[in-house]
C-alpha cells in the first residue's frame, strides 16, 4: 500500500526532525520532564482540589475511581494488549532508522511503542478533569502538561509522532467516556445550588481551589528548568 508506506516514511522523517539535540541542558530537562515522579506534586494538587470540592464521600470516591480507570484503560490495556499485538518498533529499536536516532543517556524504552501510553494516560487525565472542573486555567495547564510529556517522548526517540497522535486521540476518547460514565453514576448525588459564577466554575469547583494544580504545574516547570541549568 503506497499511501500507507508514505505515511510511515513521513512519520520517521518527522521523528528524526524533532528527536534529540546537541544541548546537554535540553537532555537533562527532557529526562526530568518525562519522569512520572516529577509530576507527583501535580497529582497531589489535583487530589487536594478534588477532595476540597466533593464533600460527599461516595461522589469523591467515584471521581478518584474515574481517574484510576482513565489510567487503566488508556495506558495499561495498551501496554498489555495493543503494543504486543501491533508490535511496531520504537524508533530506538527500529531496524531501519535505529542508528539515526539520538539516544539520550542510554534510554531506549521497551521494544514496541504503538501507541504512546504517556500520551494516552496524560491526555485522558487532562480531558477527564477538563470536563469535571470546567475551569479554563486548569484545562490549559493539564493539556499543556500532556503535550509537554508527548514532546519529551519524541525528543527521546521512544515514540514516533504517529504513536503520539493515536495515543492523544485514545486519551481524549477515554477521558470523555469515563467522565460521562461518572455523570450517569452520580447524577442523583447532586443538589441544585445557586453558586456565584465569580467564585465557582460551571463544574461547581471553587475557582480559588483551581489555582492549586495551575500553580503547582507552573512551579514544577520553573523548578525543573532551574535544576536542568545547574546540574
Amino acid at each position: 500500500m503506497p499511501m500507507f508506506e508514505t505515511l510511515i516514511d513521513f512519520d520517521r522523517e518527522l521523528l528524526l526532525a524533532v528527536n534529540g539535540s546537541d544541548s546537554l541542558f535540553l537532555d537533562r530537562l527532557v529526562r526530568m520532564l518525562t519522569n512520572g515522579l516529577t509530576w507527583i506534586p501535580l497529582y497531589l494538587s489535583l487530589f487536594y482540589m478534588t477532595m476540597k470540592n466533593n464533600d460527599n464521600f461516595r461522589r469523591l470516591l467515584y471521581v478518584l475511581l474515574g481517574a484510576g480507570l482513565c489510567i487503566l484503560i488508556a495506558g495499561t490495556l495498551n501496554d498489555e494488549i495493543v503494543k504486543p499485538l501491533v508490535a511496531r518498533w520504537r524508533p530506538t529499536h527500529d531496524p531501519q532508522i535505529g542508528t539515526l536516532v539520538d539516544i539520550v543517556d542510554g534510554y531506549r524504552g521497551g521494544k514496541y511503542g504503538f501507541f504512546s501510553s504517556h500520551a494516552a494516560n496524560t491526555m485522558s487525565i487532562a480531558v477527564y478533569f477538563c470536563w469535571m472542573v470546567r475551569s479554563r486555567r486548569v484545562s490549559i495547564a493539564l493539556v499543556a502538561w500532556s503535550l509537554i510529556n508527548c514532546w519529551t517522548r519524541m525528543y527521546l526517540g521512544v515514540h514516533f509522532p504517529g504513536d503520539i497522535l493515536v495515543g492523544l486521540l485514545w486519551g481524549i476518547i477515554v477521558g470523555t467516556g469515563i467522565y460521562f460514565l461518572y455523570g450517569r453514576l452520580t447524577h442523583d448525588m447532586y443538589t441544585p445550588r445557586n453558586l456565584n459564577p465569580s467564585q465557582y466554575t460551571t463544574g461547581c469547583y471553587r475557582r480559588q481551589d483551581c489555582n492549586w494544580p495551575v500553580g503547582v504545574f507552573v512551579f514544577t516547570l520553573i523548578f525543573v528548568f532551574i535544576k536542568a541549568c545547574i546540574l
